[in-house]
């Protein structure tokens, strides 16, 4: 049974534009459309639906305002983190089109998800994958404010040179940016991108820490916030969901519950899994180390990964295995992580004098 045989989910009419601007608002449109009709179906949600969705203008800011009561405690104030959420959204055109993406992954690809409203209120998967996101959001935005800083004080730094009339000298005798001084800026330069960095590990870390105790606490996923996860992704129920601190998902890939992307105990350095585009992972899942999954591929359910994966092929078992072997693996042609195909290689599996491991 292949997945052009079955229907996954059930069927978006009309289906979305392509231009993201649009899509965007197409799928803000359906979301209020959606909780507008649950909310008449059913009264007693009535008001949780106003003020999650009905009340707010944009798709951010509903966003902003379901993480920030979803995450909040008695000492992280919900009003505190809805600002965080919504000045991320507000300022990256990517973080809001990776939120788009990951709805419409959710919808297209899960036959249980019923709705965008749904999938935005109730999917844990896709409000910890958007804090995530916004983590992310905030590392790059650090950054980027201090060399904007820099660039004012480089500025700063030539007028003064044109008050004190050094602009009009020449030669060796001039005291301008000379190429000493170019140098010292630069090693100035350098050192204040350092000290941002363990800045941000001493300041921001803690934020991030913070909120990453949280979902791990809410949600019962635990990703770390340094990991790197690509747009349309699919967290199907989510639930004991593991992604270590050096791990990078692709785009478009679909994880199921109880997957651990985990390192082999190293202390340090690049020790976890790097997931390619269109990758499927399985139910209870487990890869291990800096192994690389390629596109396309797919791991079975419940199985232990040590090695790499070539793209568009199939690794099951315990140890993993190659279906097809590791000679001559076999390929297909689908895009599993948006075909959500479980079964293309049980009966090649069941077949196992023809497995050689990985």
């Amino acid at each position: 049974m292949h997945a052009g045989k079955l229907q996954y989910a059930s069927p978006l009419t009309p289906h979305p534009p392509t231009d993201l601007a649009d899509e965007a608002s197409w799928v803000w449109t359906q979301i209020k459309a959606e909780a507008r009709r649950d909310a008449e179906a059913e009264p007693a949600l009535a008001s949780y639906l106003y003020s999650t969705i009905l009340s707010h203008s944009s798709l951010d800011r509903s966003v902003s305002f379901h993480l920030g009561n979803k995450l909040c405690s008695s000492t992280l104030l919900s009003t505190l983190l809805y600002d965080i959420f919504i000045n991320a959204f507000s300022n990256d055109s990517e973080l809001r089109a990776a939120t788009v993406a990951d709805l419409l992954a959710a919808r297209y690809r899960d036959p249980a998800c019923v709705s965008f409203s749904h999938c935005l209120l109730n999917y844990k998967g896709f409000l910890a994958s958007q804090k995530q996101n916004i983590e992310n959001y905030w590392k790059k935005t650090f950054f980027l404010c201090i060399e904007d800083r820099l660039m004012h004080l480089s500025d700063e730094l030539r007028c003064v040179e044109k008050r004190q009339g050094r602009e009009g000298e020449e030669g060796p005798n001039r005291r301008g940016l000379g190429e000493s001084e170019v140098i010292c800026f630069f090693l100035n330069w350098m050192k204040a991108h350092r000290v941002s960095h363990k800045l941000w590990n001493q300041s921001r870390r803690p934020l991030a820490l913070a909120l990453q105790s949280r979902i791990s606490d809410v949600f019962a996923v635990d990703i770390h916030p340094a990991a790197k996860i690509g747009k349309g992704i699919l967290f199907d129920h989510a639930t004991g969901v593991v992604v270590g601190e050096t791990a990078v998902i692709g785009n478009n890939v679909s994880i199921l519950h109880h997957v651990t992307l985990g390192g082999t105990g190293k202390i340090g350095g690049d020790r976890h899994p790097k997931i390619g585009d269109g990758v499927l992972i399985g139910a209870g899942a487990t890869i291990l180390g800096n192994v690389c999954i390629g596109a396309g591929a797919k791991i079975g359910a419940g199985s232990v990964v040590l090695m790499d994966v070539p793209p568009q092929t199939t690794a099951a078992g315990n140890p993993a295995r190659l279906v097809g072997g590791k000679a001559q693996p076999t390929k297909h042609e689908e895009v599993p992580g948006e075909s959500m195909d479980h079964t293309s290689f049980i009966s090649e599996w069941s077949n196992l004098p023809r497995m050689t491991k990985l």
